[in-house]
């Protein structure tokens, strides 16, 4: 878990603001067709991802996945 002295930490609850660090990580991107195994790893590489990486559920990724999209919109 490693924390960003430059953001905000986040947490698997934060769908919003993890999906804002992908926009800027990834901006050629399209998250519609990213894997769910793939995303699950771009979130616990963010360095502001804080949460412990293995309480994750599906249901977060797609909440993440959905925010990026409305993002990219």
């Amino acid at each position: 878990m490693a924390q960003s002295s430059g953001s905000d930490p986040v947490y698997w609850d934060d769908p919003y603001p993890i999906a804002i660090l992908l926009k800027c990580a990834h901006p050629n991107v399209d998250p519609s067709e990213i894997s769910h195994d793939d995303l699950y790893r771009w979130v616990i590489a963010l360095e502001a991802f804080a949460d412990d990486a293995d309480a994750f559920v599906v249901e977060r990724l797609e909440d993440i996945q959905v925010e990026w999209l409305e993002i990219m919109a």
